[in-house]
């Protein structure tokens, strides 16, 4: 037919429309747009530099070399740093250091000369005999603005400035008390460095009952999922202690209980955050 397969200038864009908005993520999909269009360079912020550090003399890098009495992998060290790659920080320096307040104070300094802006440490933020991340916070007059909350896993999780402005967040050593302070502080603290608005969760209806303290609020390893008929759910998974990593590994999704529920039924919506704040829960297919 007559004009059927013409394709009028301005269809797509009209002439003075605005493409993309300040606080916006710019994906593949912008940049096919914005190659279209001819644009070559848009403002954008800035990577936010990040430094990891891992404390503990139990803790052995090498996953090849065989462990001795008292020894256990550094399993939070590859994690944490891939975390942070995807969650848009540039990691300018990883380090594992002993129980040693000197030893970490020295590798705290090599992080600050790598141009870190942002500090994870993993352990000794406790109250243990060996937790001396506070002592060195002290040691150089930081600020600390909390430590301890409420939730678990994570409870002793510690946030501090530092009076250069280095923001450092001081996770458990635990893996998934340090998995969920990654990913429920320090995840939002890049968003808000990079201009990006606040997280918002799915709410979906949980798929079984499911109790916890009411006095915590709960980070829970979880599974989203549709059924044949595209109804979703959610399912909270086994093996939600702190030191289970292979339900993290099973896992697509977190599930946040707030405080102040104990007995939750199933059918309740709940929310459903990503595995990352960068990247959506996708649901799993489970057969009718």
């Amino acid at each position: 037919a007559p004009a059927a397969n013409l394709r009028p200038a301005g269809s797509d864009v009209p002439q003075g429309d605005t493409v993309m908005h300040a606080g916006e993520r710019v994906t593949p999909n912008h940049l096919m747009l914005l190659a279209a269009l001819g644009v070559a360079e848009v403002a954008v912020a800035a990577r936010p530099r990040a430094a990891l550090l891992c404390t503990g003399r139990e803790l052995v890098d090498d996953p090849t070399q065989p462990l001795g009495p008292g020894q256990i992998r550094n399993s939070n060290a590859p994690f944490l740093a891939e975390r942070l790659r995807r969650a848009g920080a540039e990691v300018v320096h990883v380090e594992t250091v002993g129980d040693d307040i000197d030893a970490f104070l020295a590798a705290l300094q090599r992080a600050r000369d790598a141009g870190a802006q942002m500090l994870l440490s993993t352990g000794a933020v406790s109250m243990g005999r060996y937790d001396f991340v506070p002592e060195a916070l002290q040691r150089l007059g930081g600020t600390a603005l909390f430590h301890k909350v409420a939730i678990r896993p994570g409870k002793p999780l510690l946030y501090a400035r530092l009076d250069d402005g280095l923001q450092w967040f001081g996770l458990p050593g635990n893996p998934i008390s340090g998995a969920v302070g990654l990913r429920f502080f320090v995840e939002p603290a890049l968003r808000a460095r990079v201009g990006l608005p606040p997280e918002q969760p799915l709410f979906v209806p949980l798929a079984h009952d499911y109790r916890v303290k009411p006095s915590l609020r709960f980070h829970l390893k979880a599974r989203l999922g549709a059924d044949a008929r595209g109804q979703l759910s959610v399912h909270i998974l086994d093996g939600q202690e702190s030191y289970r990593i292979r339900p993290l590994a099973a896992a697509n999704c977190w599930v946040v209980i707030p405080a102040g529920h104990e007995q939750i039924h199933a059918g309740t919506p709940v929310a459903v955050y990503g595995p990352g704040h960068l990247e959506a829960p996708w649901p799993d297919t489970i057969p009718a």
